[in-house]
């Protein structure tokens, strides 16, 4: 059945009259960008007047706190401050660096709470508050329980992750995301770039058949990545019609001179092999894609409310919960990397792409969500 219109920004064939979803997210996000210095103040003014709307996911409230987050990062003590006081603890991102006396207030709040409810919201705020403080309460948590942690599924260490870092057994912190942001933009034809999402291979995925993909390609070596630490290249390959359907992620090893070991994965637990769902014209689109690393870096929350953008760095957009995984290797908990939005590179495949690694194992993890 053929559609009726087209976007009129990027010509997408579609059922309706107006932009599609990618070209009108990108809309919202350009006149955000271009808010004034005067704009921006009225509306931090708004979402401290009307906090409670905030937690009660009201617009222009919520779309105006992930903007002035994500955009700008100007999410001021005096937001924090009311939102303490009106007791809004969601969305916990509220609270990302608050100042002390506003993460004294939390743990007060923490370690008043009588439900498992309250105390999951209060340490997902308190994980992004995130200093030593705030690590040794939840530390304190973890190592003498209150009851109401019997209704969790979870430990303390664990929901310190939301606020992109954790804690070992001996107390030590450990950063699990990087505090430095850079996205993926639209290049002109033939423009390099030191990243590359989606670079053709030769080899055939063991269960579907389909082409394997280079997803993530990056040389640490360009200035701007520098604070990957990386001195060479990270190779990051799987199947893209496959690593949806895993019960885990998938996984490879790199070498910094573009090497790539992929590990063998037991899809579907030893059942039948499946059909490659990837169509030869969308193996083309992924391949072919026009993303190049930005120029600049952007706040660390650029990424973590849109389904539109891929980022190297910050937080992600977890389309359920942050999910750190643990090295195959080593043990230890890997580090957040990058996402990609599947439906930006091609249309057969819905949901993100969250690739992390294990700086010491040189082991790339690769996991799907979606709704």
């Amino acid at each position: 059945m053929s559609l009726k219109y087209t976007c009129p920004s990027c010509g997408t064939p579609l059922g309706y009259e107006g932009l599609c979803w990618k070209c009108k997210c990108e809309q919202e996000r350009q006149a955000a960008l271009a808010w004034t210095p005067e704009q921006i103040v009225e509306k931090q003014r708004n979402l401290i007047q009307n906090i409670q709307r905030l937690a009660d996911m009201e617009d222009p409230e919520f779309a105006d706190f992930w903007q002035l987050l994500g955009y700008h990062d100007v999410i001021t003590p005096e937001i924090q401050r009311m939102a303490l006081a009106a007791e809004v603890f969601w969305p916990c991102e509220i609270y990302y660096h608050a100042p002390a006396d506003v993460r004294d207030g939390l743990i007060h709040a923490l370690l008043s709470a009588e439900n498992s409810s309250a105390a999951s919201n209060l340490m997902s705020c308190l994980a992004m508050q995130g200093d030593d403080k705030a690590m040794e309460t939840l530390l304190e948590l973890e190592r003498n329980p209150r009851p109401w942690r019997k209704g969790l599924y979870v430990d303390p260490s664990s929901y310190a992750q939301i606020g992109g870092w954790t804690f070992d057994k001996e107390g030590q912190k450990i950063q699990l995301n990087f505090d430095t942001c850079y996205p993926m933009v639209k290049g002109t034809t033939g423009e390099k770039s030191p990243v590359c999402i989606g670079r053709e291979r030769e080899d055939t995925c063991p269960h579907c058949g389909g082409r394997m993909v280079d997803i993530l390609v990056l040389d640490g070596r360009d200035e701007r990545l520098k604070f990957l630490g990386l001195d060479g290249i990270l190779t990051a390959t799987c199947c893209p019609s496959c690593v949806g359907f895993l019960k885990g992620p998938a996984f490879n090893r790199f070498t910094l001179d573009g090497g790539v070991e992929v590990f063998p994965s037991e899809l579907f637990d030893g059942a039948e092999k499946t059909d490659c769902y990837v169509s030869p014209e969308e193996y083309k689109a992924l391949t072919e894609n026009p993303f190049v690393l930005g120029e600049a870096p952007v706040p660390l929350f650029y990424g973590a409310a849109c389904q539109d953008v891929n980022t190297i760095g910050g937080f992600a957009n977890w389309v359920q919960d942050a999910e750190y995984t643990t090295c195959p290797h080593c043990g230890k908990p890997m580090k957040y990397l990058a996402q990609i939005q599947w439906d930006t590179v091609f249309d057969c495949a819905e949901g993100t792409l969250y690739v992390e690694f294990c700086p010491d194992c040189q082991i790339i993890s690769m996991q799907h969500q979606q709704t």
